[in-house]
């Protein structure tokens, strides 16, 4: 019994091993990116100056955004929240298929760090529309279906503490997850299916990123997927070796 219970929540092997170590790289490239975005990235032009003044020997004719390094930060959490959704959408599919418990746990795990990860988009973009539109909020279309998959999020753990039946909980919990990531591909393309959307197009052909600025940005990109990827293995693992030790604890009180 304790060998089967041994390799029903077996933990570590090499995913394991590297994960501590990939999200401290993660974390390095983050802190680089961040730094080069203050140091080499060039402020981006915003609204025009009532005279232009020469900075540097350079004539300014528009206010020079230093908001516009939230972009360097915003932009990777918002596609780290999309990565763990999609981890989360994948694995609720396989619960469907199996009935396994071991999809249902990944799949919450996916989502909550997606919690994590949409908190942290919505946290930095409404300090950028603050500094670049001047209010905190407007219900504007990417705004909008962004806060909807919030709400989503949140109404998933609501739905997964309300049913105490384990494969009935799973069960609509994957229904439900499923349901909440068709909002993400929405979210993503429609700021191009409305002409009226505010947000600004991020991923396209001419993305108008300069060298200087494209290297922070894609330090940053990369650096926090590897800390998704180390916080999911060392949430996963925590999580098998509670389920061993529950388990044990109910083999000795039998």
């Amino acid at each position: 019994m304790a060998q089967t219970t041994k390799d029903k929540f077996a933990v570590g092997g090499i995913l394991d091993t590297i994960a501590p170590w990939v999200m401290l790289l993660g974390g390095l490239l983050i802190t680089v990116g961040f730094v080069l975005s203050f140091t080499t990235a060039p402020l981006v032009n915003g609204a025009g100056v009532n005279e232009p003044a020469v900075i540097g020997g350079v004539v300014i004719a528009n206010k020079l955004l230093l908001s516009q390094k939230i972009f360097y930060w915003h932009v990777p959490v918002a596609v780290a929240s999309a990565i763990a959704l999609l981890l989360m959408a994948y694995f609720s599919v396989r619960f469907l298929m199996t009935r396994k418990h071991e999809y249902d746990m990944r799949a919450n795990i996916a989502m909550e760090l997606s919690l994590v990860f949409v908190l942290c988009t919505m946290v930095s973009g409404t300090f950028w529309e603050r500094f670049e539109w001047g209010v905190w909020w407007t219900w504007e279309p990417r705004l909008t279906t962004y806060f909807i998959l919030m709400m989503l999020v949140f109404g998933y753990f609501i739905l997964r503490n309300a049913i105490d039946d384990p494969e009935r909980r799973g069960v609509y919990c994957a229904v439900f997850g499923i349901l909440s990531f068709v909002d993400m591909p929405i979210s993503f393309v429609v700021t191009r299916l409305v002409p009226s959307s505010l947000h600004p197009v991020v991923f396209r052909t001419d993305s108008g990123l300069s060298p200087d600025m494209l290297l922070p940005f894609l330090l940053s990109m990369f650096g926090m997927c590897m800390v998704l990827y180390g916080l999911y293995r060392l949430r996963l693992r925590t999580q098998l070796i509670q389920e061993r030790v529950d388990a044990i604890q109910e083999t000795l009180e039998d």
